[in-house]
């Protein structure tokens, strides 16, 4: 299984490459996918990662579909992933996303990194996002999104181009899962 790395390496500071369309369905690119499945779904408390988050620095994300039935409090979100088996949800896979609108609203939101283990902090993101990507099967497509699947769209984009959410984030805890 990939180890998802730590905030401390390299690869998570650097802006990630483009992955050729031609390449998409290639056995490299599959494995990357897989391998960012298997990291997700070994965190009970993961909803997405990005792909330079298992060491490979290629624009990929995916997020896993429980998104749908979680809170959008970071405690609240906690309790509830318990009770959720992550392997049963879907994976949205976006391979060179883009984001091609944000709202002006903008809220301050709770956010948390499986690559920066226990801190949380909150974020000022757009309340929606608009995403274009390629799926996993070299298909162009778009997404709308608003609250906490349209606040993933920008964190796992910011993964993307180096950025980590403490860059960003006021009023940072540490909150260990035992808490």
């Amino acid at each position: 299984m990939a180890e998802i790395v730590q905030r401390e390496n390299i690869v998570l500071r650097q802006k990630a490459s483009p992955v050729p369309q031609k390449n998409i369905n290639s056995p490299r690119i599959k494995r990357i996918i897989s391998a960012m499945k298997t990291a997700l779904d070994s965190q009970q408390d993961g909803i997405a990662i990005a792909a330079p988050q298992i060491g490979e620095s290629v624009r990929i994300f995916i997020v896993s579909e429980k998104v749908f039935d979680l809170s959008e409090s970071v405690e609240a979100r906690q309790e509830q992933q318990e009770s959720l088996n992550p392997e049963k949800y879907q994976k949205l896979v976006f391979i060179n996303p883009t984001i091609t609108r944000l709202s002006r609203t903008k809220e301050f939101m709770e956010e948390g990194c499986l690559s920066v283990r226990w801190l949380y902090g909150k974020v000022k993101r757009s309340t929606k996002a608009t995403v274009r990507a390629y799926d996993e099967k070299g298909e162009l497509f778009e997404r709308g999104a608003s609250g906490i699947l349209a606040q993933v769209f920008q964190h796992e984009i910011d993964h993307l181009d180096g950025v980590l959410f403490i860059d960003k984030a006021i009023d940072v805890t540490e909150m260990n899962p035992t808490e």
